[in-house]
């Protein structure tokens, strides 16, 4: 982990699809409407600068504290209150970011280059969600702010200056498409979206855009399943009754990706004998998968993964990893300008420290004395490298390494060095 200068309190903590497993962040998920209570929670254990990103993908906090380790409990615990485990089993199971680090993380997750399906519009707007509900909360300052909207810059670079955000739109109108081919008009058939995973919530936004009849949505957790229905205007039903929701469904979004399959070829059989082998098309958004390809097999199935859907979509692979590329590209060159202007106020801010000390010690000179302008000024020199002097004197006691940084670092700040590197004129403090 770097701590670049400028962020060394910038923390990355939760768990993500890289991390973690799907039931756990399923456990963790929480819903906008509960962020404002978890928040609330971590205030009260001593942070109050930070916002939680709660998506299929990821439950992660975003936050700045000058203690990042007691920081970083605090949240891992308030994680496992919230799911009934030990912390420490939890953490295993967490990511911990900071600085340098957890900016990229976080420049990655904007612009959607960190998602399962690369490219997804819904992760920007999930950001500035999370965003505005911290702001809410009064739990933003101007530090995490400046680092979100740098982000949305960073999207906005890689959505306008790459093609990365044409393939979550590309793989949706391939499965319209073929949808189209098998059944017709979307106006005349309905949908069954089973998961709340975030392509396959695309894949059926784009549906009922283009005029699709009718969607249920179903999944473990009912709360999932309502919150995606009322979002795409559709109906929601119970986790237990999706045999029957697959009998009405022409067309069924598996978004799940919990790395066990949801589907059965017998549930799957079952389902087109009841529809007098009328056509279903699967589509399989999860990663790992979600419908075994035996149910392929079955007359009037028809099984297309994420895979599938993007050959359908576009031709050779070769673009879109110049594309990858590109966009990996303007992500590192945004995390270097942000790392800079960051450590640039800093640098003021130290410097303005800096000037409002010798400031009071000036004014304490001239106060003793104000007559003799020769006397006054040894005087003001005197005291101005005091505390300096010491600290010198005491490296030079302790440690020959540290007085060494200690002297280049004085000659770099004050000019002391020619331009062949030697020592000039002013010598040692």
């Amino acid at each position: 982990m770097t701590a670049a200068m400028g962020l060394p309190r910038l923390l990355v903590v939760g768990a993500n699809q890289r991390s973690s497993s799907v039931s756990l962040r399923e456990r963790l998920f929480l819903e906008p409407e509960e962020i404002p209570t978890f928040l609330e929670t971590l205030r009260g254990a001593g942070i109050s600068n930070g916002c939680l990103l709660s998506t299929c993908d990821r439950v992660e906090m975003i936050l700045i504290h000058d203690d990042p380790d007691m920081a970083c409990d605090a949240v891992v615990q308030a994680f496992a209150d919230r799911v009934g485990v030990s912390a420490s089993g939890l953490s295993e199971e967490c990511v911990r970011l900071e600085g340098t680090d957890a900016v990229q993380h976080i420049f990655e997750i904007a612009a959607s280059l960190d998602s399962l399906i690369v490219g997804e519009p819904q992760v920007l707007g999930q950001v500035k969600d999370a965003h505005r509900l911290a702001r809410d909360a009064k739990m933003v300052d101007t530090t995490l702010n400046a680092l979100l909207e740098a982000s949305y810059r960073a999207a906005k670079r890689v959505r306008t200056e790459t093609a990365i955000g044409e393939r979550p739109v590309s793989i949706a109108a391939a499965a319209e498409k073929l949808a189209l081919n098998i059944h017709g008009p979307l106006s005349e058939i309905g949908a069954l979206i089973i998961g709340a995973g975030e392509m396959g919530e695309l894949i059926a936004e784009h549906f009922r855009n283009r005029g699709l009849a009718r969607l249920t949505a179903i999944a473990r957790i009912e709360v999932q399943a309502t919150t995606l229905a009322n979002r795409l205007g559709g109906h929601h039903a119970p986790f237990d009754q999706m045999e029957t929701c697959l009998r009405d469904a022409d067309v069924v979004i598996a978004a799940v990706g919990a790395g066990r399959h949801v589907l059965s070829q017998d549930i799957v059989e079952n389902a087109l004998l009841a529809r007098r082998r009328k056509p279903i098309f699967l589509i399989d958004t999860g990663v790992p998968a979600d419908i075994p390809p035996q149910i392929n097999d079955l007359d009037s199935a028809f099984v297309y993964d994420l895979g599938d859907l993007e050959n359908v979509a576009t031709e050779g692979r070769a673009g879109r990893d110049e594309e990858a590329i590109l966009a990996a590209r303007i992500i590192h060159e945004e995390v270097q300008l942000f790392v800079k202007a960051r450590a640039g106020r800093e640098a003021v801010t130290a410097v303005s420290a800096l000037r409002q000390h010798f400031e009071e010690i000036r004014q304490g000179v001239v106060q003793e004395n104000s007559v003799d302008v020769d006397a006054a000024t040894r005087l003001l020199v005197n005291r101005l490298l005091h505390s300096p002097s010491e600290t010198l004197r005491k490296a030079a006691e302790l440690d020959s390494v540290e007085l060494s940084e200690l002297e280049a670092a004085i000659g770099r700040l004050f000019g002391l060095e020619d331009e062949s590197g030697d020592k000039g004129s002013g010598g040692k403090v």
